[in-house]
């Protein structure tokens, strides 16, 4: 049977992603001074019990926790400045998940969620995400980002990190991105044929890369370079879904 995954796309994603990134962002938050301290997120969890349902669910949950910890400032600072935060019926504890919501949420520019999941739908997901979509939630979640690019004159919300950190990732989304073949489950022959059934033709180097490109590494047999803007796409084959390749 074909392996499934999990797909990023602006559409949102499972109850399950949500949860594992609020565990992560969770132990990883900044933790600031009382005079500093605009929500209250509880205790953190020293070791989250993380249970993801496949390779590709748990790399989106980490970055989903990373981004909410990057933009954590902006993000407490629209919950505050809406009225939306504190609310009666969300504990502390559940913090971390309206946090790591409302950057998915902003994200998708305020629309709804359009994931079709099979999981079992997690209450505390389907209640945070609910409160956030209400109406009226929305509506001053947005006013509240609107009138934070403008007190901060930002474009958009990646002009509220720092610039040097905004240059780097910059530079890091453009390099080309490693895989190894695990030659435990499968040769280099049937990764190489399997490759051009996709339509991905080998050159010489990565100097040569085209889109449906990738080149073997010169140093190591066993690894494969592809171009970044194939990431995404070539994440959700069943060469990474069954561990054939591995992202590097």
């Amino acid at each position: 049977a074909k392996r499934t995954v999990t797909v990023i796309e602006k559409d949102g994603y499972p109850d399950s992603v949500y949860m594992n990134a609020a565990k992560i962002f969770q132990g990883i938050r900044t933790e600031k001074s009382k005079d500093r301290m605009l929500v209250r997120y509880g205790n953190k969890s020293e070791s989250p019990m993380l249970a993801f349902k496949d390779e590709h669910s748990r790399r989106v949950s980490y970055e989903l926790a990373f981004s909410a910890l990057k933009y954590q400032d902006l993000l407490e600072e629209i919950l505050i400045d809406s009225g939306v935060y504190p609310c009666q019926s969300i504990p502390d504890e559940l913090t971390s998940l309206l946090v790591v919501m409302l950057y998915d949420l902003q994200d998708r520019k305020f629309e709804a969620r359009k994931v079709i999941d099979e999981e079992e739908p997690i209450e505390e997901v389907q209640e945070i995400g609910h409160y956030l979509y209400r109406y009226i939630c929305k509506t001053k979640l947005a006013a509240a980002l609107a009138r934070c690019r403008i007190k901060y004159d930002a474009l958009s919300i990646e002009h509220f990190v720092p610039e040097t950190i905004w240059k780097q990732e910059q530079r890091v989304s453009a390099l080309p991105f490693c895989a190894w073949i695990n030659t435990f489950k499968i040769s280099l022959e049937d990764v190489i044929s399997n490759l051009e059934t996709k339509g991905l033709t080998k050159v010489e180097s990565v100097s040569d890369f085209d889109h449906y490109t990738y080149a073997m590494d010169q140093h190591c047999h066993d690894v494969l370079v592809f171009p970044s803007s194939l990431k995404e796409e070539l994440l959700n084959l069943d060469l990474f879904a069954d561990c054939k390749l591995l992202l590097q």
